[in-house]
């Protein structure tokens, strides 16, 4: 491997529980979730109701209403999350600045969407079968494609690094932050701005994960509807948002006096090789994964002290990641502090990589675990200690990351303390 160090200098955030990283964080110490019933169409008549959607968010507020106007909001959302993580590195907004401390030539970007522009993609099906081809925006495309977010950031901030997206469903962000991670270790960039990003609570979008049954139906009470390793989850709840990292190579950190966060020590990534929606039920794909992150980070599995877990609150997903957990992890397993944090957000699909690796990197600094809430009653297949209900302070140094996707893909991140 590379002597080529990699650590976090900024992040930021954009979530269903808060609208930058201070927010998002103490919505998730505290375990106040933020789903609720769908406000952005009439969802009378669909089997689930509820979702975890972005509020009071003023995309004007980091472009002119022209340039959020070419956006679909997954795009929007990522220049937002992007703003902050470049303010908290210390970097500009705009990299071409005569007083910019970094060459903007390598400068990366890399942040993806699971799904991209899909309500954009539905409105403009609508124009055209209501009002012919001649009606179909110009910009259907640009905003509909999953690689914009990437690509407009680049051209909003001048990284003129290698520029790319990735779509691996539910794993895209962790994904996405990991293979930036070794674009720095092979020195094809300095600096690499990654994460995911999803605005796709849209009809089309909720009509078919409804379809698959995948959703909760707790319509009533959607507070308590996402509930990772109940014996009576019934499904996960939709979320957006994005979450983004900056992350650079030591040494330029070092030199442009940046405050460093954490460092990135390890990333695995393989594939079930099994079913499209299912993880393989002996949890073989994510321990794989993980055992992989362990051995590029050349840590022990003893060595970790917090797992943000996947746990997205659906049966299979949660009694199969904690098998994965169990194969890695040995007796270990049960001594690890684990929790989900989807808990409070909701599954943000593509987000959800760069918004809990966030949440790792936040339970460094403030020796922090982050809560699994609506936790009631123990399922004997998730027999882990998930960290129910209430934050519980802990020295952590390391913290893994773990997510799945439909297709059977596996992404783990290994974060830990700073130490020079």
């Amino acid at each position: 491997m590379s002597e080529r160090r990699v650590v976090v200098t900024g992040y930021g955030a954009l979530s269903c529980v808060g609208n930058n990283v201070a927010e998002f964080w103490d919505s998730l110490v505290n375990g106040r979730c933020g789903l609720g019933p769908i406000t952005r169409f009439d969802a009378s008549g669909y089997r689930t109701r509820i979702a975890g959607e972005v509020k009071n968010f003023d995309a004007a507020s980091v472009m002119s209403f022209k340039d959020a106007k070419r956006m679909d909001p997954f795009c929007q959302y990522a220049m937002a999350a992007t703003a902050e993580a470049l303010a908290s590195a210390g970097l500009p907004a705009d990299l071409r600045a005569e007083d910019c401390p970094v060459d903007r030539m390598r400068v990366g970007v890399l942040v993806s969407s699971g799904i991209g522009g899909l309500g954009t993609l539905c409105d403009q099906m609508i124009s055209l079968h209501e009002r012919g081809p001649s009606r179909v925006s110009p910009l259907l495309i640009p905003m509909m494609i999953s690689d914009l977010a990437s690509g407009n950031i680049s051209i909003f901030s001048g990284a003129g690094g290698p520029n790319l997206g990735i779509q691996t469903a539910c794993a895209t962000g962790c994904n996405s932050i990991g293979e930036s991670f070794w674009m720095i270790k092979r020195d094809d960039a300095d600096i690499m701005i990654c994460g995911g990003t999803e605005a796709c609570i849209v009809p089309l979008g909720v009509a078919g994960f409804c379809s698959m049954k995948a959703m909760s139906q707790r319509n009533d009470d959607p507070l308590h509807a996402s509930r990772p390793f109940d014996l009576n989850r019934d499904g996960f709840v939709m979320s957006e948002g994005a979450g983004v990292l900056i992350i650079e190579e030591l040494e330029h950190a070092k030199r442009r006096g940046a405050r460093i966060l954490a460092e990135i020590i390890g990333y695995g990534a393989t594939g079930d090789a099994y079913h499209i929606t299912s993880p393989a039920p002996d949890g073989d794909g994510g321990a794989r994964a993980m055992t992989m992150a362990l051995r590029h980070a050349g840590i022990r599995p003893e060595d970790v002290d917090y797992i943000n877990a996947h746990g997205t609150s659906t049966e299979l997903n949660d009694k199969f990641e904690t098998l994965a957990i169990k194969k890695v992890f040995g007796d270990y397993a049960r001594k690890v502090a684990v929790s989900s944090t989807k808990g409070t957000t909701g599954h943000a699909l593509g987000a959800a990589g760069g918004l809990e690796s966030i949440a790792c990197i936040k339970s460094i600094e403030d020796g922090i675990v982050p809560p699994t809430i609506n936790y009631e009653t123990p399922d004997p297949a998730c027999d882990l200690d998930i960290t129910p209900n209430k934050a519980v302070r802990r020295d952590i140094r390391t913290a893994l990351n773990t997510n799945l996707g439909f297709g059977g893909h596996n992404a783990v991140v290994i974060y830990r303390r700073f130490e020079d």
